[in-house]
């Protein structure tokens, strides 16, 4: 079912998520409603969706960098770097405005490690441990965060980063207080 998704004033969003004990039916019920609501997403489009999004202080979230959605449950990084220099000939992440569905059209440029090794659970359950690269990277930390309570304009702040509207095509820098 389609949610709706919380803005940045919501007390949800600022709570810090439980882990999820067992994949079970409301999970899974949970984990289909993130991909429906992330896949209607148009205006803007989304590439990742947490929990907490649509109520829910649990530790998932699924994100679509490329065409199919990934489920990720219980979160932990175990590592985090920069590139090395085999991982430099895979296409390199652009340095993109990172904006968030709870906030629609604002974004800015916040600094975010390259690489991520990840250990989590799939959405059938089962433990992984992979490795992210660039935007993939990007859009799982940004999903971390949301599951520990912190939001985009969070890090800005922290990294004295501007925010910027985009109305009509157009990117206009807003005061971030």
């Amino acid at each position: 079912m389609v949610r709706e998704i919380l803005n940045t004033k919501n007390q949800v969003l600022r709570n810090i998520s439980k882990p999820v004990v067992r994949v079970d039916k409301k999970i899974k019920g949970l984990i289909s409603d993130l991909k429906e609501t992330l896949l209607v997403q148009k205006d803007p489009e989304g590439v990742g969706l947490a929990a907490p999004q649509i109520g829910k202080n649990v530790r998932v979230f699924v994100m679509k960098p490329e065409s199919a959605v990934r489920v990720i449950i219980n979160p932990e990084v175990v590592k985090t770097g920069s590139r090395s220099k085999k991982e430099e000939k895979s296409p390199k992440g652009r340095k993109i405005m990172e904006g968030c569905l709870s906030l629609p059209n604002y974004y800015g440029p916040i600094k975010r490690k390259e690489k991520i090794i990840l250990r989590y659970l799939n959405e059938s359950g089962t433990p992984k441990t992979e490795t992210f690269l660039g935007i993939e990277a990007q859009i799982i930390q940004h999903e971390i965060d949301h599951l520990n309570g912190t939001l985009f304009v969070d890090r800005l702040l922290e990294q004295k980063k501007p925010l910027y509207e985009y109305v009509n095509g157009e990117w206009e820098e807003v005061e971030l207080v």
